[in-house]
C-alpha cells in the first residue's frame, strides 16, 4: 500500500473515534497525570537518595517515603480508570463498526456475493476487527502516553542539566531511522498475513458447511491437505513477519539503552568532577529510566499500527464496494394492483460484456401461471431473479403494475414477491420462526394456514415440539421435501401478489409432490406465478410456456403448440417423459420388493 493510501486508511480508522472523543480525552489526560505522578515519584526518589547518603533527618526521609507512596497510589488509580474508560472505548469503536460492516453486507447485491468467498467475509468481521478494536482502543492510548512521556520527561531532562540531556538524546535520530525502516517492511508482510489468514477460514468455512459432501466421496485427507497448504502459507508469511519483529524490535529496544549507558558513563565523571551532585545524577537516572520504557516500547506499537491499519484496509475494501442495487432517491411503493409483469427489451449479463439474456420481451398477465422451461444455462433462473431486483437489468426495464421496479422501494417491492429456491436455506430456529421470516408479526393461524397450504402441516405436528421444534443448521435435522415445504410455506404467508417458483418442487418425491401441486394450485389463486421447472407434471400447472434458448424467447404458447412448433421443447418433453418412465419403473420395483 502507498505511503498516501496508508494515510487516509489510518485517518479513516481514527474516524471511528470521534463519538468517543470524551473519553479519549479523558484516557489521555489520566495517562498523562499517570506519566506525572511517575515523574514525582522519580523526584523524590532522588531526594531521598540524596538525604539518606548525607546523613538526612529520618523524619524528613519518612516523610519522602510517604510521598513516593502517595505519588505511587495517585498512578495506580489514574491507570485503573484510564484502563476502563479506553477498555469501553475499545468495545464501542469493535461494535460500531462491526454494526457498520453488517449494515454493508446486507445493503450489498447478489453480485457482490457472487465474487466474494463467505470465509474471507468472516475473516473480515471477527479477525480484522479485534485488530483494529486493540489498536484503537488500547495501543492509541498508549501511544500518547508514551509520546507525552517521551516529551515531557525529556523537557525536565532539559530543564536539569541540558549537557547530560543532550548526551542521553543524541541517539534519538537513529531510532527515529530504525522505527521508519520498520513501518515500511512491516505493513505489507503483516497485510499478507491478513488475507492468508482469511484463506484459511474460507477453506475451513467449505469443509464445515460441506462435510456431508466431503465424507461421502471419502475426501477427509483431500480436504486435510488443502487446508494445511493454506496454514502453511499462512506460517510462512507468519515468520517472516516474526523474523521483521526479530531484528527490528530487539534493535529499537537496546538503542534506548544506549542513551542510559552514556548518562551513567558522562554523569558518573561530573558527579566525581563535581559538576553534578548526587541528587541530581540519580533523579536523572530515574528519568532515562522512564524514557527507555517508552522507547522500547515503539517497535511494538509499530507493530500494532500496521496490523490495524492492514486490517483496516481489508475491512474498508468492502465498505467502500459499491451498492449496485439501492433505492433510488425517488424511490415509491408499489402501486396496487394484481401482479402485471412486463419485461421490455430486457438485457443482463453479470459480465457486461457476456449477457445471459438478450432483448426479453415477455408480457405476464395478472393472476396467469407462466413456466419458464429452457437447458441447462439458458437464463430461466437469472430472469425471474430479475423481477425482485436481486440484479439489475443491463437494458431495457422491468414494471410491475406498471411502475419500473428501479422505481420502486426494494421492502415494498419484494415484500410482494414471494420466492422459493430449489435448494431452500432454513435459519437454526423454530419451524414457526422459519414460515414466518417475512412476517414475524404473523398469528398463528396464518402460520398453519401456510404450511396447510403447502402440505407441511401434518409432519410439522407430528415433531417433537410441533411449531415450537427448534430446527438444526440449515434445516439439516429435515428431509429435503420437509426443508422445501417449509419454504413453500414461508412464501405463502407473505399473500404476494407474485409468485416464483425456481424447481420448488425437485426435491420432493412424487407422492409429495402431488400433494403440493394441489396445496399450490389453491396458492396461485389470483397470483401471478412464474413456474422454473423441469418436470412435466409441474409444468402442467402453467396457463402458459415459455421456452428459453441462449438468453432469448424461443418459443411461447401451450404444451400442444410448443409440441407443433418448438423443437427445443420437443426435446425437453420427449427427454422428461423418458425421466418419468424411469422413475415410475424405479417406484414399481421398490413397491415389488416391499
Amino acid at each position: 500500500m502507498s505511503e498516501p493510501t496508508y494515510r487516509r486508511t489510518f485517518a479513516r480508522l481514527l474516524g471511528f473515534l470521534r463519538p468517543y472523543r470524551l473519553s479519549l480525552i479523558v484516557s489521555i489526560l489520566l495517562a498523562i497525570g499517570s506519566q506525572a505522578a511517575a515523574v514525582v515519584m522519580a523526584f523524590l526518589t532522588g531526594d531521598g537518595l540524596q538525604r539518606a547518603a548525607t546523613g538526612g533527618e529520618r523524619s524528613t526521609i519518612g516523610w519522602i517515603a510517604v510521598g513516593i507512596l502517595a505519588a505511587g497510589l495517585v498512578r495506580a488509580l489514574l491507570m485503573m480508570g484510564r484502563r476502563l474508560i479506553s477498555g469501553r472505548q475499545a468495545l464501542g469503536v469493535e461494535f460500531d463498526m462491526r454494526h457498520a460492516l453488517y449494515a454493508k453486507l446486507q445493503r450489498l447485491s447478489f453480485g457482490f456475493y457472487d465474487k466474494h468467498q463467505t470465509g474471507q467475509l468472516m475473516s473480515r468481521a471477527t479477525v480484522d476487527l479485534q485488530s483494529v478494536r486493540f489498536f484503537l482502543g488500547y495501543g492509541l492510548i498508549f501511544f500518547f502516553q508514551h509520546v507525552t512521556t517521551i516529551v515531557g520527561v525529556t523537557a525536565v531532562m532539559y530543564v536539569a542539566n541540558w549537557r547530560l540531556a543532550l548526551a542521553a538524546t543524541a541517539i534519538t535520530p537513529l531510532i527515529v531511522v530504525v522505527a521508519y525502516r520498520y513501518s515500511s517492511v512491516s505493513h505489507p508482510v503483516l497485510r499478507d498475513v491478513q488475507q492468508k489468514m482469511a484463506d484459511v477460514a474460507t477453506v475451513a468455512e467449505e469443509s464445515i458447511v460441506g462435510v456431508h459432501v466431503v465424507k461421502a466421496f471419502a475426501q477427509e485427507r483431500s480436504e486435510g491437505k488443502k487446508f494445511a497448504r493454506r496454514s502453511e502459507s499462512v506460517f510462512g508469511r507468519s515468520v517472516d513477519a516474526n523474523r521483521q519483529r526479530a531484528i527490528y524490535v530487539p534493535v529499537l529496544a537496546f538503542l534506548p539503552l544506549l542513551a542510559q549507558a552514556i548518562v551513567l558513563l558522562v554523569g558518573g565523571r561530573m558527579v566525581v568532577g563535581g559538576d553534578l551532585s548526587l541528587r541530581s545524577f540519580i533523579f536523572f537516572n530515574v528519568l532515562v529510566v522512564m524514557l527507555v520504557m517508552p522507547l522500547r516500547m515503539l517497535g511494538m506499537w509499530i507493530g500494532q499500527a500496521q496490523r490495524a491499519t492492514a486490517s483496516g484496509e481489508r475491512i474498508f475494501e468492502v465498505m467502500d464496494e459499491p451498492e449496485d442495487v439501492t433505492d433510488r432517491s425517488a424511490a415509491a411503493e408499489l402501486p396496487p394492483g394484481e401482479g402485471r409483469v412486463r419485461f421490455e427489451q430486457v438485457t443482463f449479463g453479470y459480465d457486461p460484456e457476456r449477457p445471459v439474456l438478450s432483448a426479453i420481451d415477455l408480457d405476464l398477465e395478472p393472476g396467469r401461471t407462466v413456466a419458464l422451461i429452457g437447458h441447462t444455462g439458458s437464463g430461466k433462473t437469472t430472469l425471474a431473479a430479475l423481477v425482485p431486483r436481486f440484479y439489475d437489468v443491463t437494458e431495457g426495464r422491468i414494471t410491475v403494475d406498471g411502475l419500473d421496479v428501479r422505481d420502486a422501494k426494494l421492502v415494498s417491492l419484494r415484500r410482494s414477491i414471494g420466492i422459493v429456491a430449489q435448494d431452500p436455506f432454513l435459519f437454526s430456529a423454530t419451524v414457526r420462526e422459519n414460515v414466518a421470516f417475512g412476517r414475524p408479526d404473523a398469528t398463528q393461524e396464518e402460520v398453519e394456514h401456510a404450511a396447510r397450504l403447502a402440505q407441511a402441516h401434518e409432519f410439522i405436528t407430528e415433531l417433537p415440539e410441533g411449531y415450537d421444534t427448534v430446527i438444526g443448521e440449515r434445516g439439516i435435522t429435515l428431509s429435503g421435501g420437509q426443508r422445501q415445504r417449509i419454504a413453500i410455506a414461508r412464501a405463502l404467508i407473505l399473500d404476494p401478489r407474485i409468485l416464483i417458483l425456481d424447481d420448488a418442487t425437485a426435491s420432493v418425491d412424487a407422492t409429495t409432490e402431488a400433494k403440493i401441486r394441489l396445496g399450490l394450485q389453491e396458492a396461485m389463486e389470483g397470483r401471478t406465478t412464474i413456474i422454473i421447472a423441469h418436470r412435466l407434471s409441474t409444468l402442467a400447472l402453467a396457463d402458459e410456456l415459455v421456452v428459453l434458448d441462449r438468453g432469448r424467447i424461443a418459443a411461447r404458447g401451450t404444451h400442444d403448440e410448443l409440441l407443433e412448433k418448438s423443437a427445443v421443447y420437443r426435446e425437453i418433453h420427449d427427454h422428461g417423459l423418458l425421466e418419468r418412465e424411469f422413475a415410475e419403473r424405479v417406484e414399481a420395483r421398490a413397491e415389488a420388493t416391499a
